[in-house]
């Protein structure tokens, strides 16, 4: 084969690689970062002959005031009249999001919800370079200057009812079905003080056990577990946000395994086993405006009796 006859090949090869690589990146900006959508998942938790309990998990909207179809998804989640909200985070993007987060959430906020927050609660979003999320996948996050109102979100949230987790024990009743709660601040940020809250469930005091913070890293997933918590629910991870198909997640954003970057697993620790719940979330940096095999999410968890498991 001549030289010339090699160097065509080869530079067709290269030019539909790019059409490929670029088609791919106008499928996950174009589209599938705004396809929402709504996972439905039981959870065998509740006492036997209990009412089933809906709860929807929000996380990761990371909004910013010109995402108007994300805010109008958001919004109409509201018709599935889910018994209890839970929000895990990272709700904010942008200074002025605030308003726009609260509008999106809408009617929920009448729902009885608890809620923690994300690293991307208290900082701003900032430029960094996509190969890191690759090559150093398990970083910490770093505090920084580009500070957000996050205590402005709160106080909505408590003004509408809606319970602080950060370090916190709660109980609410539903359904005649007693659920503690015990959650955490951020453990990307290295904020996470379980030890605050920690100890042996009692099941005199409660029905259900459900712990909630925003990382799903392993210490957290060790120690609630090792407490006895019949659910865990977290987000944070994106799903891995940018997936090979067939294949799932490069990486987490943290120390879990792949395999469990989304969707309902199983954590052991010794003879103890709880759910686990990750979302996807809903949102992405505004810096990497992508999604790829992994379409952003809330899931309305089905609380069912443990016998129908």
């Amino acid at each position: 084969m001549s030289a010339g006859r090699v160097a065509k090949i080869a530079a067709g090869t290269v030019l539909g690689v790019g059409a490929v690589g670029a088609g791919c990146l106008a499928y996950a900006a174009g589209y599938e970062v705004r396809s929402f959508r709504l996972r439905r998942l039981q959870v065998p938790v509740l006492p036997p002959d209990a009412v089933p309990i809906r709860i929807l998990h929000l996380s990761d909207l990371h909004l910013t005031p010109g995402q108007r179809k994300k805010q109008e998804w958001v919004n109409r989640l509201a018709g599935l009249e889910p018994d209890l909200v839970i929000d895990t985070g990272d709700n904010l993007a942008h200074v002025d999001a605030v308003e726009p987060t609260v509008r999106a959430l809408g009617r929920l906020l009448d729902r009885p919800g608890v809620y923690v927050w994300g690293s991307n609660d208290y900082f701003g979003p900032t430029f960094k370079n996509p190969l890191r999320y690759l090559t150093q996948p398990r970083r910490t996050a770093k505090p920084s200057d580009n500070t957000l109102p996050w205590q402005d979100l709160g106080r909505a949230f408590k003004q509408s009812g809606w319970l602080d987790l950060t370090h916190t024990r709660a109980t609410i009743e539903v359904h005649g079905v007693r659920i503690g709660f015990r959650g955490t601040d951020d453990a990307h940020l290295g904020a996470d003080r379980y030890a605050e809250v920690a100890g042996p469930i009692d099941r005199n005091e409660v029905d259900v056990a459900i712990a909630v913070t925003h990382a799903p890293y392993l210490r957290l997933l060790d120690a609630m577990t090792a407490d006895g918590h019949d659910l865990i629910i977290a987000g944070h991870t994106h799903g891995g946000q940018v997936c090979v198909p067939f294949y799932g997640a490069l990486v987490t954003n943290c120390d879990i395994d792949a395999a469990r970057v989304k969707g309902l697993s199983t954590h052991r620790v010794g003879d103890r086993s709880a759910f686990l719940h990750v979302s996807a979330g809903l949102g992405t940096s505004p810096y990497a405006p992508i999604r790829f095999a992994c379409p952003p999410e809330a899931t309305l968890l089905t609380l069912v009796p443990r016998d129908a498991e």
